[in-house]
């Protein structure tokens, strides 16, 4: 009886060794799925734009696909741990090569948005097939009751430490060269997990078959790992007219920096931010009309303007005594505070001691903030998504409003009043409906076309700000552009020549984000 009762015990803690290993590989392999989604749908918002819907798109053609799998893996009748060895070999090389065969695509053809949903495709059957199929292989060691939720509790609980590990150290650290390698290693070492372990219950055919699979898998993985770099910088670099002389993925976006001859272009997921040739033909209008509505303000707020030029155009007035800068990326102020060429371009202002520099959310922190400002500049990214929609809302404007003292003024760029007249105008009604007069503006930027800005302010009216902006002298202040006669001409936009009167647009709002919608529907082709 003793010896019967040592070989049950042995077998018990043999069968629940078994099928532990077999939930470590689930809660891996969950870890590596959710992380494979979240890689390709900012692969999708790079390339094609738009990121609720290619975050929202990418994220159900991998479920879809997922059910797929899920189906197809009934047809497995036999030989389930060689089988569920091989697809994670093949999910392995899809998930690690995903960056790479995406930015080959875009290097060669115009089909990358449909090479990103394919590799959705292929990868979300592949993830679909691994959870029945361990399912089954535990089987025989746990009831259905307890076997099929312990294996989707394991799975699940990958999925959120996925989700901040690519949040927090992937995307930050790794960017989409490095991270879809570890993921593959992940998914590498489940098969090898799986192989080492029950080797010796497998036939000698499917020994030699799964070891020179390994090899193979390991080999290329390797040899991936050593040309990502240089295969990314190509891929990087037939997106862009120029020669890409930066280029970093922070937690929040893709920066590069391009140059021809002597000029520089500052791009953000693949937008042009700036060009160093004509940057002034945007800041200065930005800035200095707004210093004279504000009448000598001397506490500025700027969100956004991480590159550090509106702070430059600022520093140039002695009255002002202290600017804080609110841009979320922190790789983006330190760009402009230690890059020698963004550094030379915005003349080191980033570094000077009136400036306060904090990273976080612009609409979080205006509604925190307690401090009462002279002037609020917003100098955000176009918004061409409901995230950046949220910061042109009424609601963020009235915390602007809210934030100023008696004599206050706010400016914020308004996109084109040419090439997207619907969201320009709907930035100046959205400005109205938060209790400011209002005066656009607009200026030809060689690299970026006729380009917008609205200046708001509490107290004087439209007509008022004009008289005093054509009365103002801009000769007193450095610049390269600015006059009082480009001051004047800045004002007027004759005619409105698309009929987009205010009335058929509506205010944009956080829980009716039209403004992104306009935008998007714009002329841009055009330019």
């Amino acid at each position: 009886m003793k010896i019967v009762h040592l070989l049950n015990t042995k077998i018990r803690k043999l069968t629940k060794s078994k099928s532990n290993i077999l939930k470590l590989c689930v809660f891996a392999t969950g870890l590596s799925g959710v992380v494979a989604e979240y890689i390709l749908a900012t692969l999708a918002t790079y390339f094609l734009g738009d990121s609720v819907v290619q975050w929202a798109l990418i994220v159900s053609v991998m479920l879809f696909s997922m059910g797929l799998g899920s189906r197809l893996s009934k047809f497995v009748h036999t030989n389930l741990l060689v089988s569920f060895i091989t697809i994670e070999f093949i999910l392995s090389l899809f998930v690690a090569f995903s960056s790479l065969i995406t930015y080959t695509t875009a290097a060669f053809t115009q089909y990358t948005g449909l090479m990103v949903y394919s590799l959705s495709i292929i990868i979300g059957t592949l993830i679909g097939m691994e959870i029945p199929l361990v399912i089954r292989l535990n089987k025989e060691f746990e009831s259905l009751r307890i076997n099929i939720a312990s294996v989707m509790e394991k799975d699940y609980y990958g999925s959120l430490l996925g989700g901040v590990f690519f949040v927090f150290v992937g995307l930050p650290y790794l960017g989409l060269t490095y991270t879809p390698f570890v993921l593959g290693t992940v998914n590498f070492s489940v098969a090898m997990v799986l192989l080492l372990s029950t080797s010796k219950t497998l036939t000698a055919k499917h020994k030699r078959f799964t070891w020179a699979a390994s090899v193979l898998v390991a080999c290329l993985l390797i040899g991936g790992s050593f040309m990502a770099k240089p295969i990314i910088i190509f891929g990087e670099q037939a997106k862009y007219k120029d020669k890409v002389v930066f280029s970093q993925q922070s937690r929040y976006q893709k920066i590069v920096i391009t140059q021809w001859k002597n000029d520089f272009w500052l791009f953000i997921d693949g937008n042009l931010q700036l060009c160093s040739m004509d940057e002034a033909l945007y800041h200065e209008p930005l800035v200095h009309p707004a210093v004279v509505i504000a009448r000598k303000p001397r506490n500025i707020l700027v969100l956004g303007g991480g590159d550090g030029c509106a702070i430059r155009e600022l520093l140039k007035y002695k009255f002002i005594e202290k600017i804080t800068i609110c841009d979320l990326d922190p790789k983006m102020t330190d760009l402009a505070r230690f890059n020698p060429i963004i550094r030379k371009l915005n003349q080191n202002s980033m570094n000077n001691p009136k400036v306060k520099i904090v990273n976080t959310d612009g609409f979080n922190y205006i509604s925190q903030s307690k401090d009462i400002y002279d002037l609020i500049v917003i100098d955000l990214p176009d918004p061409r998504t409901v995230e950046l929609s949220r910061l042109y809302s009424v609601e963020f404007y009235g915390l602007c409003k809210h934030s100023l003292g008696v004599n206050g003024a706010m400016v914020t760029h308004a996109t084109s009043p040419y090439y997207a007249p619907m969201a320009f105008r709907c930035i100046e009604k959205t400005i109205q409906a938060a209790g400011f007069n209002v005066l656009t503006l607009h200026n030809q930027i060689l690299s970026m076309g006729e380009w917008g800005w609205a200046i708001g302010s509490p107290t004087m009216s439209k007509a008022e700000m004009m008289n005093v902006l054509a009365k103002s002298s801009f000769d007193a202040i450095k610049t390269r552009w600015l006059d009082n006669e480009g001051m004047k001409m800045m004002m007027y936009f004759g005619k409105d020549f698309y009929n987009k009167t205010t009335d058929s647009i509506r205010i944009n709002k956080m829980n009716d984000p039209v403004l992104y919608r306009y935008y998007l529907r714009s002329n841009w082709d055009l330019y």
